[in-house]
C-alpha cells in the first residue's frame, strides 16, 4: 500500500513539473509576459510596421535615383556624354499597373466642372504660376472668362502672336520642345537620343497604304520603312515634340497635305515628360496614339498624337467618330478609319497652319514624312519651338 501510494505522489510531482516547464516557455523561471515586451527591455522584439517599412524603402530609391541623377548632371557639365538609363520589362509593368486611364477619365470629368466665379482665378492664377503660362499671348486674357480648368487649358492664341512661316515647306505643327529629329534608320526611330521604338509597331500593320500612291518598287517593297517611301530618291525623316502643361495645346497642320486615313491605338497613357523618355524604350508605343496618315507633295506624311498621363482626350476637328481613352477599347488592338470614300477620293485636305486638333493637357507630336535626301532640319535637341516656325528647308 505504502508502494502504491509513493508511485502516485511521484508521478503528480513529475506532471506539475511539467507543466510548469511549458508554461514557462520550456525554461527554468517564469516570464513576463508584459515585462517582456515592455519598452527599453534588451530583449524587446520590434514588430513591423508596413507602412513605415514601404516609405523608408521608398524613400530610399527615390534618394538613390536622384544621386544618380545628380552625377549624371555633373558629367553632363563636364561635356561627357552619359548613356540613359532604360527601365527593364519589370520596372515598365509595374508602372503600366498604375490605373492612369482611370485617373485620366476622372481628371477629365473634372475639368468639365463650372467653377464659381470666385475660384477662377485663385485656380488659373496658380496653374499660370506653376507652369509659366503666358496669358497676353491668348485670344481672351480675361480669366473669368473660362469656366472650368477644362476651357483654360484649350485656350486659343491671338492671330499675330504665331505667324505662319511661308519660305518653308513644313512649320511646327504646335508649341513644345524638340525632343528629337533626323533620318530614321533600319526601321528605328529615335525619341530621345540613344532611346528607339519600332517603326512599324508605333504605325501599325500597311494595311491603309490602298489609300496612299503606289510604292515605287510595289513587286519587291524591301523593309517596312522602304514600302513608306513612294519616289526614287527620298528618304524618310521624322521629328518629335513634346508639349508641356504650361504650352498652347492645340496643334495645327505642319503643311499642304490630305489626309486619306486615321488609326487609333488603345494603350496606356504613361508620362511623356523627357525624363520618362529617357526612361522607357518604346514608350510612344505602349501609349495611347492618333496616326494621320497622308501624303504632301513629297510623298508619305503622317503626324501622330501621343496621349499621355491626364491626356486621354486627343480631339481631332474634323473626326467626330474618334472616341479616345474609351473603356470599351481594349488595349493591344487598333481601329482604323479611311476618309477616303465614294464620293471623296481626296480624303480631308490640310492646308498649313490650319487648326487640327487638341490634347487635353501636355502630350508629344511626332511627324514622320517622306522628303528628297537634300531635306534639312533647322533645329536643335532640346530647344523650345513655337507653332508657325520651321522646321526645316530644303
Amino acid at each position: 500500500m505504502a508502494a502504491l501510494v509513493r508511485r502516485v505522489l511521484i508521478a503528480h510531482l513529475a506532471a506539475t513539473r511539467t507543466t510548469s516547464f511549458l508554461q514557462n516557455g520550456g525554461c527554468g523561471f517564469r516570464w513576463s509576459h508584459r515585462r517582456f515586451f515592455s519598452k527599453g527591455f534588451p530583449g524587446q522584439q520590434a514588430r513591423v510596421r508596413p507602412l513605415t517599412l514601404l516609405v523608408a524603402t521608398g524613400g530610399g530609391y527615390v534618394g538613390y535615383d536622384q544621386y544618380g541623377r545628380y552625377k549624371d548632371r555633373q558629367l553632363e557639365k563636364l561635356g561627357i556624354e552619359v548613356p540613359p538609363h532604360i527601365a527593364n520589362e519589370v520596372q515598365v509593368t509595374i508602372y503600366k499597373t498604375i490605373p492612369t486611364r482611370l485617373l485620366s477619365r476622372a481628371w477629365g470629368r473634372l475639368n468639365r466642372v463650372d467653377l464659381p466665379n470666385w475660384l477662377r482665378k485663385p485656380i488659373y492664377n496658380l496653374y499660370i504660376w506653376t507652369f509659366g503660362v503666358n496669358m497676353k499671348e491668348a485670344a481672351v486674357e480675361d480669366l473669368q472668362h473660362y469656366r472650368n480648368l477644362g476651357e483654360f487649358f484649350r485656350r486659343k492664341l491671338k492671330p499675330q502672336v504665331r505667324p505662319v512661316c511661308d519660305s518653308h515647306c513644313v512649320i511646327s505643327p504646335a508649341d513644345g520642345k524638340i525632343l528629337h529629329f533626323g533620318r530614321v534608320k533600319n526601321c528605328e526611330v529615335e525619341q530621345v537620343k540613344g532611346v528607339t521604338y519600332s517603326l512599324e509597331t508605333f504605325l501599325g500593320p500597311r494595311t491603309w497604304s490602298e489609300s496612299l500612291t503606289a510604292n515605287r518598287n510595289e513587286d519587291d517593297p524591301g523593309t517596312f520603312q522602304d514600302a513608306l517611301v513612294t519616289k526614287e530618291g527620298n528618304e524618310l525623316f521624322h521629328c518629335v515634340i513634346y508639349l508641356a502643361p504650361g504650352d498652347y495645346h492645340c496643334f495645327h497642320s505642319p503643311t499642304d497635305w490630305r489626309v486619306a486615313h486615321r488609326r487609333h491605338f488603345p494603350g496606356a497613357l504613361m508620362s511623356v515628360n523627357p525624363g520618362v523618355a529617357r526612361w522607357i524604350k518604346e514608350l510612344f508605343c505602349h501609349n495611347e496614339r492618333v496616326v494621320l496618315s497622308g501624303e504632301w507633295t513629297h510623298g508619305f506624311f503622317s503626324l501622330t498624337a501621343v496621349g499621355a498621363t491626364n491626356v486621354g482626350s486627343i480631339r481631332i476637328y474634323f473626326d467626330k467618330e474618334l472616341r479616345t481613352n474609351n473603356p470599351r477599347y481594349n488595349k493591344g488592338t487598333y481601329n482604323d478609319f479611311s476618309y477616303v470614300t465614294n464620293n471623296n477620293q481626296e480624303g480631308i485636305s490640310m492646308r498649313k497652319g490650319e487648326h487640327l486638333g487638341e490634347f487635353n493637357l501636355g502630350s508629344t507630336i511626332v511627324l514622320l514624312f517622306e522628303a528628297p535626301r537634300d531635306f534639312t532640319f533647322n533645329l536643335q535637341a532640346g530647344q523650345k519651338i513655337r507653332f508657325g516656325e520651321a522646321l526645316g528647308t530644303m
